[in-house]
C-alpha cells in the first residue's frame, strides 16, 4: 500500500516536540477519522505505544504514523502541515477526498462517507 497521509517537516518538527514534552517517545502517531462534527468527519491524532493488527505503518520525518485499514481511504493523500502566524501555530489538514468541510477545517464528509454530522 502507498503512504496513506503526508506529513511535512514543519508538522514533524511540532509532533516530535509534543512527544518529548508529553514522554511519548518511541511512540507510534495515530491519524484516524472519527463521526462528529458539523459535516459528519472529524480527523483525529494522538500517539500510541503499539500497533494494532488492521494498521498501516508509515514512516516519515522520523515519526512512524498508524492509519487503520478501515480509515486509510477516506485519507489517503492527505497532507498535514504546521503554519505559524502572528495569531499563534496550528496544524492544517488538506484532504483531497473531503467534498465538504465546515468553517472551523476540522470537519468534512467525502463522496462515498458522510459521518455522523452534529449541529454547529
Amino acid at each position: 500500500m502507498t503512504q496513506v497521509v503526508d506529513i511535512t517537516e514543519a508538522a514533524a518538527f511540532h509532533i516530535q516536540e509534543m512527544m518529548r514534552n508529553n514522554k511519548e517517545e518511541g511512540s507510534y502517531l495515530r491519524v484516524s477519522v472519527k463521526g462528529g462534527g458539523c459535516s459528519g468527519l472529524s480527523y483525529a491524532m494522538g500517539f500510541e505505544q503499539e500497533k494494532q493488527e488492521n494498521d498501516e505503518l508509515f514512516e516519515e520525518h522520523g515519526l512512524r504514523i498508524l492509519v487503520s485499514r478501515e480509515d486509510a481511504p477516506i485519507l489517503q493523500g492527505t497532507k498535514i502541515d504546521f503554519k505559524q502566524s502572528l495569531m499563534g501555530g496550528g496544524f492544517t489538514i488538506d484532504n483531497p477526498n473531503a467534498i465538504a468541510s465546515c468553517g472551523c477545517g476540522s470537519s468534512f464528509r467525502t463522496a462515498k462517507v458522510a459521518g455522523t454530522p452534529e449541529e454547529c
